[in-house]
């Protein structure tokens, strides 16, 4: 059983109501009930839902499911994540035409794999600070950073787990993303490194797959200055509104 938390617009919004599956990075993090902040304006003004799940590898369900999803087992998330879309579908006031992915950092990483393998499940996705491809982020993030990492998500110098995290990569599925993606990222990001972000938005105009990029000169992980914050914010709203509400 996979858990989260779901926001319901307030009623006077008829009809079923589109929403957004906002995925939590970490991805040893947990997604708990709060102030939604700028979250707020989605559901009092958008009238969309909003769905946080915790799915397996998240914090707070004990030992055992916080490793169901290291190393050959990371595709047990993305499932997680279909079955979710899939639910989505059977609830009368949620439109399951209408669904945006959208996460941060690892939320990122998930957003993308949910895009190139379940393409179908979804109008469209926002990228924030995620990577494409987990061997290329092991190489390039910073060098204190990736033995930490590596119990989590494989070690990339192993033959047997390259190979598995290149099949999975979403770099490497780009031909099964074909819905619209937003991707944000900050140049100076030391945890998740640019490229990451420049790879998959270089590949999909290749492609001609609608992609928007958003990037912060003056950003690192994540946008800090209030200035771009707002910038992010409205820019998400275009995209919203293009993408999802139309």
């Amino acid at each position: 059983m996979i858990s989260g938390f779901l926001y319901r617009p307030p009623a006077s919004f008829k009809g079923k109501r589109p929403v957004i599956v906002s995925i939590h990075g970490g991805p040893e993090g947990q997604a708990r009930p709060g102030f939604l902040a700028r979250s707020n304006y989605y559901l009092n003004e958008m009238g969309i839902a909003l769905i946080t799940p915790n799915i397996r590898g998240s914090s707070g369900y004990g030992k055992t499911f916080l490793k169901l999803d290291n190393g050959f087992k990371r595709e047990d998330s993305y499932k997680d994540l279909a079955t979710l879309l899939d639910w989505i579908k059977t609830q009368p006031d949620i439109d399951g035409d209408r669904i945006m992915i959208t996460g941060g950092s690892y939320g990122g990483h998930a957003t993308l794999a949910v895009a190139t393998h379940y393409g179908d499940k979804f109008r469209c996705a926002v990228d924030v600070v995620g990577m494409s491809n987990l061997v290329t982020f092991l190489e390039r993030t910073e060098s204190y950073r990736r033995d930490l990492r590596r119990p989590e998500y494989g070690d990339e110098r192993d033959v047997t787990m390259r190979e598995y995290l290149e099949r999975i990569a979403p770099m490497n599925n780009l031909d099964k993303l074909v819905r619209p993606l937003f991707v944000i990222q900050g140049k100076n990001d030391p945890r998740v490194p640019a490229f990451e972000s420049e790879q998959i938005v270089a590949a999909l105009k290749k492609r001609n797959t609608p992609v928007w990029y958003l990037a912060a000169t003056d950003e690192g992980h994540g946008f800090s200055k209030k200035k771009n914050q707002d910038y992010q914010f409205y820019a998400t709203v275009q995209f919203i509104k293009e993408f999802l509400l139309n």
